[in-house]
């Protein structure tokens, strides 16, 4: 059998392996922090910050923003009991799908409202806690390899030219949201299906916004571009996929993603580690180029 063949044969049958093996990531975290108790050190900070950030905005969002759909919800509740009573009396049967769209609404609002809050700690205590993840995915690196980790030139000049990176970083990744995200919120006018294409696209989006970001350590230490960045999740789909989603998930889980960032940053270097880093090892050197 040829090279081509088999590398052919073997991505037939890693493609479907490929969304269990991305979906455990996090699970493969956990147990290299059992197993090595020197990397808890790297986690107990940004938990203290993502702890501070967690307090601020799920007392500033999530308790006004139950409020206000509690609110919205009963509005709409009185407003239907109205229109049903001015109905004929075999019409009144509306009333139970009238309380079963209400119910599905409130759930709605609600699980809306804790992906935001879940996506807007993911940045800012991503940002706040950068020091420690990149340290952290330094070290997780070199277990996984068993080499020192690629480092990138530490330099006045490299100082900038981070800064400037991570300042357009965070606007690409804004006008990708942008990009995707506008047409998608135009999409949820048409009723019916055109909501159920906000929803999945909105999730999927938001997905690989923090896939990105997961995986961003080891890649901007080698000074992969934007675009090489969204390459790399292309490619490695659906392993990076179903890595995406769990990852999602774990952020928006209230409490549980105070936790959860850090592992996912880890989980995210051994993703990077296992499915990526050898396919690029023969590329040529990047530049620093932003």
């Amino acid at each position: 059998m040829t090279q081509n063949s088999l590398k052919s044969s073997i991505s037939w049958w890693e493609k479907p392996l490929g969304l269990i093996t991305g979906a455990i990531y996090p699970l493969k975290a956990l147990q290299l922090f059992y197993h090595n108790p020197s990397l808890r050190g790297y986690v107990i900070f940004p938990v203290i910050v993502n702890f501070m950030v967690g307090i601020f905005l799920y007392f500033g969002l999530l308790l006004p923003g139950l409020n206000q759909i509690n609110k919205t919800v009963l509005m709409l509740d009185s407003k239907i009991d109205e229109w049903v009573a001015n109905l004929p009396q075999w019409l009144h049967y509306l009333e139970i799908l009238a309380n079963l769209l209400g119910w599905l609404l409130r759930v709605g609002l609600v699980t809306g409202l804790l992906l935001i809050i879940g996506f807007l700690l993911l940045q800012f205590g991503g940002i706040l806690g950068a020091p420690w993840y990149g340290q952290l995915s330094e070290k997780v690196e070199e277990l996984q390899t068993g080499q020192p980790a690629v480092l990138p030139p530490q330099t006045l000049t490299s100082s900038i030219q981070d800064i400037g990176r991570a300042i357009l970083y965070e606007l690409k990744k804004i006008g990708l949201q942008i990009l995707i995200g506008v047409p998608l919120l135009l999409l949820n006018f048409i009723p019916g299906f055109g909501t159920l294409l906000f929803t999945f696209g909105g999730i999927a989006l938001a997905s690989t916004i923090v896939c990105l970001d997961f995986l961003d350590s080891p890649m901007e230490r080698r000074r992969f571009r934007f675009r090489e960045k969204l390459k790399m999740i292309l490619r490695t789909f659906p392993a990076s996929g179903s890595f995406a989603l769990v990852c999602f998930g774990l952020v928006v889980i209230p409490f549980l993603n105070l936790l959860a960032i850090p592992v996912c940053v880890a989980a995210g270097t051994m993703f990077f580690c296992d499915r990526i880093l050898l396919n690029y090892s023969s590329e040529p050197e990047r530049t620093t180029q932003i």
